[in-house]
């Protein structure tokens, strides 16, 4: 498996994460939006994930709730503003225990010869915003969680092969 490449330079607004995976676009991407598929790989894997909404079209919403052993709720939403598959989705990203720090995110799927290079770029509203989340370990949950998106998306290419 790749490593995942985390960039966060300073005096920007932006977060870019690039990751290739050793399987086709189209099932990397069919995996990043099947809502079947999702909660197999987002987010850290001490949490279980549901999918409350997820409306693959610009315009649709979209919520996620993850829960710890103890029951509590982590609860993120957002609105797809593009998605053409397979190449690329926008959407907004909004953590609800911190209202108001919406950023934009944009991943494209690139195909690299019959390999697929994910580019994530996550635009905040400022600069204390991404330090915040730089300094929250978010380059090592993204890193755990590509790789656990390149994990479904081989499962996923496995099958179909045979």
């Amino acid at each position: 498996m790749s490593k995942t490449t985390f960039t966060a330079e300073t005096g920007k607004y932006e977060i870019v994460m690039t990751r290739t995976f050793d399987a086709p676009r189209e099932q990397v991407f069919a995996v990043y939006t099947d809502p079947k598929a999702i909660p197999n790989w987002w987010g850290p894997s001490w949490l279980t994930t549901t999918i409350d909404k997820f409306e693959p079209r610009q315009g649709g919403v979209w919520r996620f709730v993850q829960r710890d052993k103890a029951g509590n709720e982590y609860g993120f939403h957002g609105v797809h503003h593009e998605i053409t598959a397979p190449a690329r989705m926008v959407r907004t990203f909004e953590f609800e225990g911190m209202p108001g720090h919406v950023l934009l995110e944009t991943v494209t799927f690139e195909d690299v010869g019959g390999k697929t290079r994910i580019v994530a770029q996550s635009v905040f509203q400022s600069i204390e915003a991404r330090d915040g989340m730089v300094q929250s370990g978010a380059e090592f949950r993204s890193s755990r969680e590509l790789g656990s998106l390149e994990r479904s998306a081989l499962r996923l290419s496995i099958r179909k092969r045979s």
